[in-house]
């Protein structure tokens, strides 16, 4: 009974230890920056209520725009399907939101199908085929961007890490959140990664 409750213990001691390294992995990630000459930006979603941007999607859209006005990228990929009972996807309202700022709307392209990162990925990988684009980067907040850029490479897009200069999550307590929500995800579906 002994022996059985110290194998528990150290099971326990090592999956927890797994999840403190990929915290430390993701964090040390939320660092990397690229402003790579790249056919496109791929904006993920984050969300919009009653056809207004969430403020995280907002800055995200901000640094595509900052991008797209530095001769970085040649277009625009805005992700994010329809919340519950809206009438008008995210990614429109994030065009919309584009468009105002002065990116022409020739260059920016919306998915309106996805709801998760996973999605937006994959969504935007079809429209690159089909568009003959190679090489994207990709558009989040920093802690976001270390299982982003995996999910990015597990659907075959050649792409770097460009995050958010600024982010929504300022404090303590909301950035603690989100980094044990991205390790958790990031976690499970990368269950034997070590480095």
């Amino acid at each position: 009974m002994i022996l059985k409750k110290k194998k528990y213990i150290i099971l326990f001691g090592l999956i927890i230890g797994y999840f403190l390294l990929n915290s430390i992995r993701i964090y040390n990630y939320s660092f990397v920056y690229s402003e790579n000459k790249s056919d496109v930006a791929i904006v993920l979603g984050a969300g919009t209520n009653d056809g207004k941007l969430s403020p995280v999607f907002k800055e995200r859209i901000n640094h595509s725009i900052l991008l797209y006005n530095n001769g970085i990228v040649n277009k625009i990929i805005l992700t994010g399907g329809f919340g519950k009972g809206q009438k008008q996807s995210d990614s429109q309202t994030a065009k919309y939101y584009a468009i105002e700022k002065g990116i022409p709307e020739e260059n920016i392209i919306i998915e309106e199908k996805s709801k998760y990162t996973t999605e937006n990925l994959e969504q935007s990988k079809q429209i690159m085929d089909s568009l003959g684009m190679k090489s994207a980067l990709i558009v989040s907040d920093p802690l976001h961007m270390k299982r982003a850029i995996k999910l990015a490479e597990n659907y075959g897009i050649v792409c770097k890490s460009s995050p958010t200069k600024t982010t929504m999550y300022k404090s303590t307590y909301p950035k603690i959140k989100q980094l044990l929500y991205e390790t958790f995800y990031f976690s499970l579906r990368e269950p034997i990664s070590i480095f």
